[in-house]
């Protein structure tokens, strides 16, 4: 299924390009992000589609970043709008970039792997995380894995349990410092936010 969202998303990423919304209702939780983040820090975008407008946000605020998406498509359109920043396309669950980074986000992104593909990606962020960096994601508010549509074609979603996505956090030296079921001032989107306090080994 996550074969079929990544060719589902390069063959429409001009579609998704005009669809996605510029105006940023997220911002509060972007701007609680950036404010635990070192000034002028780096930031790690995964599913970073076409860049706009999150990725906009945290370049316009002086932050260096690092996107990777699968889609080739939108990783051209983020190099040329941005070509100052790295931008890489892979896809997620191979993940091995070699540096850390001060702020991870997988925005939108993380919730269209299955559990069983999520589980293993927490080894990952801590893998890619500078001790003290931040990592904020949305998932699931529940276990749970659904099918929904968009531009006619299936569009899978899949989440772990909330005690889960706690423990795996922890278990990956994470410190969990938010977190928020169905926010409705942001979409209905169930947000993380956790710290890395290293310190542990990484559990897969």
């Amino acid at each position: 299924m996550h074969k079929r969202i990544i060719r589902l998303y390069e063959e429409n990423a001009a579609a998704w390009d005009r669809q996605r919304g510029r105006e940023l209702f997220e911002k509060p939780w972007m701007d609680r992000f950036l404010g635990l983040l070192p000034e002028r820090g780096s930031i790690l975008d995964i599913g970073c589609g076409m860049g706009e407008p999150i990725a906009r946000y945290f370049i316009e605020r002086g932050f260096a970043v690092t996107g990777v998406d699968s889609s080739p498509s939108l990783i051209a359109l983020c190099t040329k709008r941005f070509p100052e920043h790295r931008w890489l396309v892979g896809d997620m669950r191979e993940l091995a970039l070699q540096r850390r980074f001060d702020g991870i986000i997988a925005w939108h992104s993380f919730f269209h792997l299955s559990p069983s593909d999520q589980r293993p990606m927490f080894a990952r962020f801590a893998a890619h995380s500078a001790q003290g960096g931040v990592l904020m994601m949305t998932t699931g508010p529940r276990e749970k894995e659904e099918i929904g549509e968009w531009r006619g074609e299936p569009l899978y979603h899949g989440s772990l349990g909330p005690e889960e996505y706690r423990t795996r956090l922890e278990e990956n030296g994470f410190t969990i410092l938010a977190h928020v079921v169905q926010d409705p001032e942001c979409g209905h989107a169930t947000i993380w936010i956790a710290r890395y306090d290293g310190g542990v080994e990484p559990q897969a």
